[in-house]
């Protein structure tokens, strides 16, 4: 995950873990800096990713709803967040194209959606034989 913002940020990711989906966070990442989130091979197709600007406000968000937290977190299961004493958060979504890696660049200033703030995911260059 890249900050290209001049804000740091906070990162919460949601994936499929086996059968069930898993969300973490948060991940704090300064500006212009970059971070990884998950070691080693990708295993899923999908991530889901909310970011938060922390300096100007905003967020880098989506339609895909599922559970986080104030505090660090590690929760299992996306349905009945408010019910569960969570909060239910928009995520936007990654198609990492199967890819065994990939970086999001989360970029511009906070706005209400990822595809108007600039989140723009790049799978890894590929390596030549």
């Amino acid at each position: 995950m890249c900050n290209r913002s001049p804000s740091r940020v906070g990162i919460a990711l949601g994936y499929k873990d086996g059968n069930a989906w898993a969300t973490e966070g948060w991940w704090n990442i300064g500006p212009n800096s970059c971070e990884t989130l998950l070691r080693g091979d990708l295993v899923a197709r999908f991530y889901y990713v909310y970011a938060i600007d922390y300096d100007l406000g905003g967020e880098w968000s989506g339609k895909a709803f599922m559970c986080t937290r104030d505090k660090e977190f590690t929760i299992r299961g996306i349905e009945d967040c408010l019910a569960r004493g969570y909060d239910r958060t928009g995520f936007f979504e990654v198609d990492t194209q199967e890819q065994k890696s990939w970086t999001v660049q989360l970029t511009e200033p906070a706005q209400k959606t990822a595809a108007q703030r600039g989140a723009v995911a790049h799978p890894p260059p590929q390596k030549k034989p």
